[in-house]
């Protein structure tokens, strides 16, 4: 693609710069940059074009890259007419575009030992690849192709039907999908209740004009951010303003979610329930939701060891004085860019379901009387700094932070920034935050063998 060619060049000579030093803490001390690339630290530099197209990158001079377009087009942004279009975009991400055909970006990706990949939320869509700093060039000429220049013929949109029907049927094996689906479907009227996966009734009836349309309609320069990874900034600023610059306008704006509560329980035959009770919390962003996540840590935000037992969860212990039988239980936490969802998710026998939940959620509504430490506010924040500090440590996470927040608000907040956030978190806010719980409208979810299994409105 005209105008990408030369990104390689540049980045490795930067990486053959850095490779000279004898520190990466100053990986170009004595270099003298050019213009275009005058950050010499490794921060995380955002710009915003007049288009609204946010551009963020962090030069971390490693050998292998990483790229990613962010997209405000989760399923919250489908209507009833095209549900699970975005389920059918996930799966169309490797299809012929009007650049490259089917063929050419699957055996052009592999060829340079790179990988393309789109995953999706109820809020964004994400297209990354990975790949060796040396073969930028290509893989974002594919990136660039997907992203922009989707062709969606008829015949291969068809095609994608059976593998609809797989997706979904490994989503139906799992309990859990199951759980945190219902518990959307159930808690909110509209927007978050879509589910991420394509509904029944829709299955075969998403065709190429659903797919046109929701990506005029949602693939526009104001809700995208291009975010890399062991890339110069102005390269890939350069390649924003030449190439994604693609549509103005703001797209569908999109319906306010609205919190509802309620109840859906599948009944089958397995021997553990898994159940779900939430009520509202708060938006992503805002202090009240790093209260609640505190609250989640205080409580029990599951073990971070494999087959950890979680010694420090207080949910866990509440719910070991209440059955002998074994359980797993943890705070559940969900933040949306206008709403959120708090609460607990327990494993159980059947038999003991029952116990287990209200147990859990008694363990709640001592926090919200007043029954925290010093101490348990400290550890708490101090797991939650830990929980989040690591996850910037895989390229995976660091990724996904900077994007969301580049797509979210235009700019980044740095790790201490955000740490000292956590540390201003006191325990009024967090009693707060389960006293919010405690008196909200609930929503329940709940799968298996549901004979022990109070309903939402006996806990």
């Amino acid at each position: 693609m005209k105008g990408i060619r030369g990104i390689s060049q540049l980045s490795r000579r930067f990486y053959a710069a850095a490779r000279t030093s004898q520190s990466l803490a100053q990986p170009l001390a004595g270099v003298k940059l050019s213009p275009g690339a005058a950050h010499s630290s490794q921060d995380v530099h955002v710009t915003k074009l007049p288009s609204g197209l946010v551009i963020a990158s962090l030069e971390n001079y490693s050998p292998a890259s990483k790229i990613g377009v962010f997209i405000k087009a989760g399923c919250r942004y489908e209507t009833p007419d095209n549900q699970g279009v975005t389920h059918l975009l996930r799966l169309a991400s490797s299809l012929t575009t009007k650049g490259a055909s089917s063929f050419k970006i699957c055996r052009g990706v592999e060829a340079v030992g790179g990988s393309l990949s789109v995953t999706s939320s109820r809020e964004n869509m994400v297209y990354t690849v990975d790949c060796l700093r040396d073969d930028i060039d290509t893989v974002m000429e594919y990136l660039i192709n997907v992203t922009t220049a989707p062709e969606f013929r008829p015949w291969e949109v068809t095609e994608l039907t059976p593998r609809v029907k797989l997706d979904k049927a490994q989503a139906a094996q799992s309990a859990e999908i199951g759980v945190i689906e219902g518990l959307h479907d159930m808690a909110y009227k509209n927007a978050l209740c879509n589910s991420l996966y394509c509904p029944d009734h829709m299955v075969g009836n998403i065709h190429a004009d659903h797919l046109h349309q929701y990506v005029q309609n949602n693939f526009t320069s104001a809700r995208m951010a291009l975010v890399g990874l062991g890339v110069d900034h102005a390269v890939l600023k350069q390649v924003g303003e030449q190439f994604l610059n693609i549509r103005s306008g703001v797209g569908t704006t999109g319906a306010k979610a609205q919190f509802r509560g309620g109840e859906v329980r599948q009944t089958n035959n397995n021997s553990l329930v898994h159940s779900a009770v939430v009520s509202q919390s708060a938006a992503a962003g805002t202090g009240e939701a790093l209260a609640f996540s505190v609250l989640q840590h205080l409580l029990g935000a599951g073990p971070h060891v494999k087959r950890g037992s979680n010694t420090s969860s207080k949910l866990g212990h509440g719910v070991a004085k209440a059955t002998t039988d074994p359980f797993d239980v943890s705070a559940f936490n969900a933040n949306y860019s206008d709403s959120g969802m708090f609460g607990i998710y327990t494993i159980s026998q059947a038999a003991a379901a029952g116990d287990v939940i209200k147990a859990a959620v008694g363990q709640v509504k001592a926090v919200a009387d007043g029954g925290v430490t010093a101490a348990d506010l400290t550890r708490a924040k101090a797991q939650l700094k830990a929980d989040f500090l690591m996850s910037l440590e895989t390229s995976e996470g660091l990724l996904e932070a900077m994007g969301t927040q580049a797509l979210a608000n235009g700019s980044y907040r740095t790790s201490a920034e955000i740490s000292k956030d956590i540390d201003n978190v006191s325990l009024t806010d967090v009693a707060n935050a389960a006293k919010k719980f405690v008196s909200g409208k609930k929503a329940m979810a709940s799968n298996g063998n549901l004979m022990k299994t109070p309903f939402v409105d006996e806990i």
